[in-house]
């Protein structure tokens, strides 16, 4: 009877959105005000997030059976929201609750489900280890469409959506996606036995990337931290009781960066908290959130190993996607092999890759690489430019203040290895 009478209150008072382009000088205000539901904050933030709208300040508020969150946001060169299709589109997707569809599918290079075999991998992390996952893939003949992958605490997490070679679809034989599935296996597995990698595969249903990617990583334990890894100096996370109210304040401070409301707010989630105050303010690159918690099931948090244990989730959601290595971006047609044979080459030349994004669409590929060298620390520029020098200056562009030596000459731009290789294409 409580569930039925909450749907009949929430059809009664719809989720109710209000942008406001005019009240503040430098962001877009977005409102947005309904009755409680589980997971709604996670919702919103997530639409935003995937808009890749930088959320300035945050205020949250969700007592009394009624939620309230208002947002200033920008777009990413910090310019009010003033596009009429993306704030449409915040709209329509908050009011009628369907913010856990894989938001704009169209601008993230995404594709609906049917068209693709989605692959969820998670394991030791070792140099090396994507190269030998696209080898893999590329024996078997399956394209790389689309996917992601990160890497923390000697964790590896990656959702990487293929396609059959030959038909351009969704693999279905049973008997292929076990080969796939064991092979995949066989190369996470390395020479570590005591933690069993984890593979699934799937062609049905809609997954949020960056959203499986956080659940993955909490569940593989990233969290618990190795003896050899540091504590990061540069985020701070205090958990303290706030006894008047029966809630437990959790107040982190960090350095600012994209989507990282949304990486927290994954995180207390995954662990059955529910916010019902917040703010969030950033400033001169700082970024300083505060949150007034209770579990789930309506309790504070009641000891210091759960305390401890709400800190480390948080410093880890955080550090998950602090993407502060080198970014190289791979700009090209794409092609079956081709995402082995880059990766073989940053392994064969002392590069790590942390994290990867890759995206297809329309027969071209635009893949970003997040990389260090073997014992993770920065690149060598020199080394840098021997490895465009392979792959080719105007395929593989540095983004950030590399500084690096001056440009080789044009008859050199391609290796002898890729010219062979790839004499049919133009790169």
């Amino acid at each position: 009877m409580d569930d039925v009478y909450a749907k009949f209150i929430e059809r009664m008072n719809p989720t109710r959105v209000v942008i406001d382009n005019e009240s503040c000088e430098l962001a877009t205000i977005i409102e947005v005000v309904s009755t409680i539901r589980q997971g709604i904050l996670l919702e919103v933030v997530q639409v935003l997030a995937d808009l890749d709208l930088i959320i300035t300040k945050a205020y949250v508020s969700s007592d009394g059976g009624w939620f309230m969150n208002v947002f200033n946001v920008t777009d990413c060169d910090g310019n009010k929201v003033r596009d009429d299709g993306i704030l449409d589109y915040i709209q329509k997707h908050v009011e009628t609750d369907a913010c856990c569809l894989e938001s704009m599918r169209g601008l993230t290079g995404g594709m609906p489900s049917e068209e693709h075999t989605s692959i969820e991998l998670t394991g030791i992390d070792r140099p090396g280890l994507l190269s030998e996952v696209f080898a893999v893939l590329t024996d078997l003949r399956c394209n790389v469409v689309n996917g992601e992958i990160w890497t923390h605490n000697s964790r590896a997490a990656a959702v990487i959506d293929v396609t059959e070679q030959s038909t351009g679809q969704a693999i279905e034989d049973p008997k292929r996606l076990s080969t796939i599935k064991q092979l995949l296996c066989n190369v996470l597995q390395g020479n570590i036995s005591f933690m069993t990698p984890r593979i699934t595969i799937s062609s049905s249903g809609v997954t949020h990337r960056q959203r499986r990617l956080h659940q993955l990583m909490f569940a593989d334990r990233d969290f618990e931290r190795l003896e050899d890894v540091e504590h990061s100096s540069r985020i701070h996370v205090c958990v303290l009781d706030c006894n008047d109210r029966d809630y437990t304040v959790v107040s982190i401070r960090s350095k600012d960066r994209p989507k990282l409301l949304f990486d927290t707010l994954c995180t207390l989630t995954d662990m059955q908290y529910v916010v019902f105050h917040g703010t969030v303010i950033t400033e001169r690159m700082e970024a300083h959130q505060e949150y007034y918690i209770r579990h789930i099931d309506g309790l504070p948090v009641s000891s210091e190993a759960e305390r401890q244990r709400v800190i480390d989730c948080l410093e880890a959601a955080i550090q998950r996607r602090a993407s502060e290595e080198l970014e190289l971006e791979l700009c090209s047609d794409d092609r079956l092999g081709l995402l082995s044979d880059i990766t073989r080459i940053f392994r064969e030349n002392g590069l790590r890759i942390r994290q990867a994004e890759l995206a297809t669409r329309g027969g071209k590929l635009k893949d970003t690489f997040f990389v260090t060298d073997v014992s993770g620390q920065p690149i060598d520029p020199k080394n840098v430019d021997l490895i465009r020098q392979q792959i080719g200056q105007n395929i593989l562009r540095v983004k950030g203040n590399l500084s690096l030596s001056p440009k080789f000459p044009q008859e050199m731009a391609r290796s002898f290895l890729f010219t062979n290789l790839f004499k049919s294409r133009s790169f």
